[in-house]
């Protein structure tokens, strides 16, 4: 057992405070963990999803889990599993064996006063190791949960209190926080194989909260939040890792009355981030449903979420296929395949530049006044086929973990 003194920290949640009910895929998209419920009980459950079909494989122990339990798939299949049970955070591997759930300890973190909380960091590349964030009054530590050679390990503590978290690299060595120090949030890159160093990654502005949600591994496309162009105001930006352009704010991405939320980049657009595709989760008044953005264009596709989906989880296939987990009363494990519409062809003028004019959606230049709005989602719109075997992602030829321009990473750069 391991000891550590911290504040309690806010868990997984979204914008309105509340813990998403959503599913976590490992970074291949091979496995999904969920807590999945039984009238009032819940318990842990495996999705297989790189089959021909999607299954499930329920993991229950003893007794049921507590609603704010915290699950991870791993690489090989295995279930990490995080406990709160009595001021101690313990981890364990499940996995099935026959008729039952095997359970392999690992071992906890101790907090002295018995009030602290960690939170599991988003599944790490290669899906060997997983990490948890914790987060003090003062300082914030990230542990090694799984995967190490011993239990529970500390492997960086960092001044500030930091939230998020995305990889930047794809051998799990570069890790962006959102630190918050004096009164501003800016996010920040950590070497966990450098005695957890720190440097910065976003400084839009000097009075501006610069948070990264998404980052690309091939194509070196980042999805920001900031209120840098609107003081007091968040907004969605995109930017590229090493570019020498500004983070740039599109208009689109302002839906009405409505909250937006990325979660998906398609992968394999090396050197052209500009035709990645970006799933967005659109909340409203009418629901939730999909959106698909791509930063040559000027607007967002809406799609109409297949029913029962795990709001906020999905993964793009290298040919901008967004498959979607869900779970109805008739299919308790399903995928559901969304083929948006194809990228728009680039305009003449803007064909030769590999990215958009940096006055016409970026900071603190103004964008154009004549962008029109984002269309509202229409419920009644089709989804796309629910069947189908998904498609692996090719291995990339090398990791890009270059950082932005305005806050270079040194030495840790590799081409």
């Amino acid at each position: 057992m391991t000891a550590c003194a911290i504040e309690p920290s806010a868990g997984p949640e979204d914008e309105d405070g509340v813990t998403p009910a959503g599913c976590t895929l490992t970074a291949d998209g091979a496995y999904g963990a969920r807590l999945a419920s039984a009238g009032d009980s819940w318990f842990p459950e495996r999705w297989t999803l790189d089959g021909p079909e999607p299954y499930a494989v329920p993991l229950p122990r003893n007794q049921p889990e507590e609603p704010g339990t915290e699950v991870q798939p791993m690489g090989d299949g295995r279930v990490l599993i995080h406990r709160v049970v009595a001021g101690r955070h313990a981890f364990s591997l499940l996995y099935p064996t026959g008729p039952g759930t095997g359970e392999l300890p690992l071992g906890a973190v101790e907090c002295p006063d018995g009030t602290a909380r960690l939170r599991l960091l988003p599944p790490a590349p290669g899906g060997e190791r997983a990490y948890a964030l914790a987060v003090g009054p003062r300082t914030t530590s990230v542990w090694l949960v799984a995967g190490g050679a011993f239990r529970p390990e500390r492997l960086a503590e960092l001044p500030g209190r930091c939230s998020g978290g995305v990889w930047l690299d794809r051998t799990g060595r570069l890790l962006a926080l959102d630190r918050e120090t004096g009164g501003r949030t800016k996010a920040v890159v950590v070497d966990l194989e450098c005695g957890g160093e720190v440097s910065p990654l976003l400084q839009i502005a000097a009075e501006s909260d610069d948070r990264l949600l998404l980052a690309d591994h091939d194509s070196g496309l980042l999805i920001v939040r900031s209120d840098a162009p609107s003081p007091g105001q968040d907004r969605l930006g995109w930017g590229v890792l090493g570019s020498t352009l500004p983070v740039r704010f599109p208009e689109c991405l302002r839906v009405r009355d409505c909250s937006v939320t990325p979660f998906a980049i398609q992968p394999g657009q090396v050197l052209t981030p500009e035709s990645c595709a970006v799933a967005l989760r659109v909340d409203g008044p009418r629901g939730s449903w999909v959106g698909v953005w791509r930063p040559a264009e000027r607007r967002v596709h809406h799609l109409r979420a297949p029913d029962g989906w795990l709001a906020g989880t999905g993964l793009w296939t290298p040919e901008g296929v967004l498959r979607l987990p869900y779970a109805t009363e008739a299919v308790p494990c399903g995928v559901a395949r969304v083929s948006p519409p194809p990228a728009a062809e680039p305009e003449p003028a803007a064909a030769s530049a590999p990215h958009p004019e940096p006055h016409a959606e970026s900071y603190p230049e103004a964008e154009p006044a004549s962008e029109p709005a984002a269309p509202v989602a229409d419920p009644a719109a089709p989804v796309a086929e629910h069947s189908g075997p998904p498609t692996k992602p090719p291995t990339p030829s090398a990791p890009r973990p270059v950082p932005l321009q305005e806050a270079p990473l040194g030495r840790l750069v590799t081409n």
